[in-house]
């Protein structure tokens, strides 16, 4: 049984491991310099971290299990305008990680609905997000949902540049 619901700050924990696990399965092939994810991951995946992000009131997260399994998560960060964007209320979807072994039960498009229908509740007009630009399933996926390409950013881990393609959708 699927279950998902916001994340509290008793969640961090669960938060800051699947982040840990999410990002080596979908990014970690790429990175060369294995301290330098090391590093990534004391830096925005600590426990402490975490805890702080959850207590900000301008990022929402959501936790998602399996059978009680934390498997998932997602952070829509709240008021995160783009200079590519002309209406200045939007949002940005920071993260939306699932395990690898349940993507197949396509819980990403359940949490990316949930994702859609709260920025719109809020009456955001824009969501935005970043991508891998090597991250052909991730940018397939919201495409789907469509996102449109508005430009790129730089995203450093460590000294290493890995070019991230931004994605916009008008709600």
């Amino acid at each position: 049984m699927i279950t998902i619901r916001r994340a509290t700050e008793n969640d961090a924990t669960h938060i800051a491991l699947l982040g840990r696990i999410t990002y080596t399965e979908s990014h970690g092939d790429y990175i060369e310099d294995k301290q330098n994810l090391l590093d990534f991951y004391k830096k925005h995946y600590s426990v402490s971290q975490i805890r702080k992000e959850l207590n900000d009131e301008e990022n929402l997260f959501w936790i998602i299990f399996s059978d009680e399994l934390p498997i998932g998560f997602a952070k829509l960060c709240l008021d995160v305008n783009h200079h590519n964007l002309k209406d200045k209320k939007t949002c940005k979807l920071q993260r939306l990680y699932i395990l690898n072994d349940f993507l197949a039960l396509k819980i990403g498009s359940q949490m990316q609905d949930i994702i859609l229908k709260t920025a719109t509740d809020l009456n955001y007009k824009n969501i935005w997000l970043t991508a891998y630009y090597k991250n052909t399933k991730g940018i397939k996926f919201y495409k789907r949902y469509g996102f449109n390409q508005i430009g790129s950013i730089d995203f450093y881990v460590g000294e290493t540049n890995y070019e991230n393609l931004i994605f916009a959708k008008e709600l």
